[in-house]
């Protein structure tokens, strides 16, 4: 493993990249769920899983990971997180059917912790004036590479195969890791501890009973049994967990730390931002590759690559978003950058709602929340570094990325119930009153985690949990 110190812009690159493959992946599959629907004779629910199992796994690894990487190497875990990202991209190139491709989706979602352990490694190797803009730049390649990913996955689909949705997610991800493997330097910062198995265990269980309740609510029925069971299941489950960390001499989490006024607040903030975000990101693909006919008065029947590059302006505006925010944030303090980006991001989610008639206005809408999302991101990542102690930075920033997930998560669901609960008469395609609801929810999450972040200290800093 490299141990020579480069230069900061060096591992912030690689770091970037890695940011970039993890990103990229969790994107690009959305436009391809229909072609890979039809390719494997499936159905919806099975080829959402591509997704929710991707997530899924990524929610339990990251926090792991990130925990481990404290106790013993970001450099050495982030590098364990990209192999493991590696092996599921190659096998995915070869997946003979829809449950072998769930399978190494699943795989692909331990490279969820290249992002908190990227921050703790720029936490631990910057220089105190860098740190914000590394943390913000990193921060915006997950809205950057979201972006990006749908008009890279439009053009696959369009013009290749769906394999080289991978093959391409390989190469990205053995590049990375071979820069990590070079050029990041391994942290000096490590906490020698015992391991907590059992409190992993309870964590793991109560994100996958939480995550799979509130992703097949919609196919199993909200009050049905198993989906009542699983919610429940969580909740003790969570309990258990909480009592156990309280309880244990070396935590894997230590909950007071989570309760802490920055973290506890920085964390459902971004609940509600990873509503915001993919509630209004999983729509637009459907609303722009919606065919304009009779009895259907909007869509623009776009191919996905021209549905990627009319929001593809939005993505890119996150290369500036991001270290800007880093910047604000050193001057002004990271609260103003995250209810900055929380404000943005409802507005132009609000413009959406408002103004479709035409593609233009959609890139209008996403410049808006482009700039946004990364704002957000930087600031909530910064806010936490800022806020606990460096032997915490791995699995405090892992679990506010789990927090983020859940609300992705959950944005995802209602999104989707609502534009299905709200169609044209006899047929099953969605009115355009549906769409408009959905991003009046999103745009309205945005605003409430923009009051929410209010809350937080406006000088958040380490004075709290300092050694």
């Amino acid at each position: 493993m490299g141990g020579e110190r480069q230069h900061y812009n060096v591992t912030l690159a690689f770091l970037a990249l890695a940011g970039l493959a993890y990103s990229l992946q969790q994107t690009m599959i959305v436009p391809a769920l229909p072609s890979l629907q039809r390719e494997f004779g499936t159905t919806t629910a099975w080829a959402t899983w591509l997704l929710t199992g991707f997530l899924l796994v990524s929610a339990v690894a990251t926090p792991i990971l990130g925990k481990l990487g404290d106790q013993y190497g970001k450099e050495r875990f982030l590098l364990v997180s990209l192999l493991i990202f590696f092996v599921g991209c190659v096998a995915a190139i070869f997946a003979w059917n829809i449950w072998s491709l769930i399978l190494f989706r699943g795989i692909q979602g331990f490279g969820g912790a290249v992002f908190p352990l990227s921050f703790a490694i720029v936490f631990d190797e910057f220089p105190p004036e860098k740190v914000g803009s590394g943390v913000g730049m990193i921060s915006a390649i997950l809205g950057i590479g979201g972006g990006l990913g749908l008009v890279l996955s439009g053009v696959l689909i369009d013009y290749a195969s769906w394999r080289w949705l991978f093959i391409v997610g390989a190469a990205v991800v053995g590049v990375s890791a071979l820069g990590v493997w070079r050029f990041v330097p391994e942290s000096p910062l490590t906490t020698p501890s015992k391991l907590d198995p059992l409190g992993a265990l309870l964590l793991a269980g109560t994100l996958v009973s939480l995550l799979l309740a509130l992703t097949e609510g919609p196919e199993w029925g909200w009050g049905s049994g198993r989906v009542e069971a699983l919610f429940v299941i969580s909740a003790v489950l969570a309990y258990l967990w909480v009592r156990t960390e309280l309880r244990v001499p070396e935590p894997m989490v230590d909950i007071r730390m989570m309760l802490e006024r920055t973290v506890l607040f920085t964390n459902l903030t971004a609940v509600f931002t990873g509503f915001a975000m993919f509630g209004a990101f999983v729509l637009l693909p459907t609303l722009m590759q919606t065919e304009p006919r009779a009895g259907v008065p909007y869509g623009f029947g776009l191919s996905p690559t021209a549905t990627g590059l009319y929001l593809l302006p939005g993505g890119l505006l996150g290369f500036l978003a991001g270290p800007l925010a880093g910047r604000l944030g050193l001057r002004y303090g990271s609260r103003l950058p995250l209810v900055l980006g929380l404000v943005l991001a409802s507005l132009g989610i609000a413009w959406l709602a408002l103004f479709h008639a035409h593609p233009a206005e959609i890139s209008i809408g996403m410049v808006f929340i482009g700039m946004g999302v990364p704002f957000a991101f930087a600031a909530m990542a910064k806010l936490i570094v800022d806020a606990v102690r460096p032997s915490e930075t791995g699995v405090a920033t892992g679990m506010n990325t789990v927090m983020r997930t859940i609300g992705s998560v959950i944005g995802g669901q209602v999104g989707a119930a609502i534009i299905t609960a709200d169609t044209i008469a006899h047929t099953h395609v969605p009115a355009e009153s549906a769409f408009v609801a959905a991003f009046w929810v999103s745009a309205i999450v945005a605003a409430i985690g923009a009051v929410l972040a209010r809350f937080i200290p406006g000088r958040a800093g380490s004075t709290a949990f300092a050694d």
